[in-house]
């Protein structure tokens, strides 16, 4: 792609974002329900199942918690583009972005953009709900490397989402996929020790890429949680990074190719 290409590709993709932000502000309910409902799960989590959960190191639960929380609401955003883009697809919004004369890769940026600055939004809302219930990063670099981590992971998912949008292109497909977040986000060290499971399931977690991200954020934050003794445990940082790269290249290859055969 040349130089002009690549510039209009983005001057493209920044007019899609901008369609979708404003569409949020026109309908401002859809993001205060994407920022309050990872709080309102918080809160339950840790007021209802905090005194029955041995911590590891002695640790307040909120301190063990909230690195998991922040790795689930990145893993729920999935399904958020997901919706977006089949229901694009559905009123043909897609298909007339398609007969315009733009970069195929365009439009997917353009949602790419406008879907990370939403979860930037909910992330930023669940940091000060665990500021709130006294939860504390170590240090203030710890946590933007942290952060960044989270919204790597993030990145690398909402490709993945958009594929899966693209690939089914109605919303009652969807449901499947919700189906498979929680057992998903649940596989993970998120709020287990792996090696609590048994061997082979363990062994699953260990490899989710949410549990690598999840393990990164608590070392950066400073917080307590389970180390493991397996190789990918004990190199979380480098595989929260290397995941979620490989998830990225492959997923907007698959993405773009699916959005140019969409009529075959």
């Amino acid at each position: 792609m040349s130089e002009i290409s690549l510039r209009w590709a983005l001057a493209d993709g920044w007019t899609i974002a901008r369609r979708d932000l404003i569409h949020w502000a026109n309908q401002p309910a859809t993001v205060v329900f994407g920022v309050v409902f990872p709080v309102v799960i918080t809160l339950a989590f840790g007021y209802l199942f905090g005194g029955a959960v041995e911590v590891p190191q002695g640790a307040d639960y909120f301190a063990f918690l909230m690195p998991g929380m922040y790795g689930m609401t990145m893993l729920f955003g999935l399904t958020a583009t997901m919706i977006a883009v089949t229901t694009d697809a559905s009123k043909g919004v897609t298909d007339r972005f398609r007969s315009m004369p733009m970069a195929p890769s365009a439009v997917l940026i353009g949602r790419a953009v406008a879907d990370l600055l939403h979860s930037v939004l909910v992330l930023a809302g669940l940091l000060v709900c665990g500021l709130a219930v006294g939860w504390r990063p170590a240090t203030a670099g710890g946590a933007l490397a942290a952060v960044g981590l989270l919204l790597l992971l993030r990145f690398s998912l909402l490709w993945m989402g958009m594929y899966l949008g693209l690939l089914t292109r109605d919303p009652g497909g969807v449901v499947a996929v919700q189906m498979l977040e929680f057992p998903i986000g649940f596989l993970s060290n998120a709020f287990v020790a792996p090696e609590t499971m048994p061997g082979w399931l363990g062994a699953i977690s260990e490899w989710n890429p949410l549990s690598s991200t999840v393990a990164a954020a608590r070392e950066l934050f400073g917080n307590p949680g389970w180390g493991g003794d397996s190789w990918v445990a004990q190199h979380a940082v480098p595989m929260a990074v290397a995941w979620p790269l490989v998830i990225t290249v492959v997923f907007f290859v698959l993405s773009v190719r699916r959005y140019q055969r969409l009529d075959r």
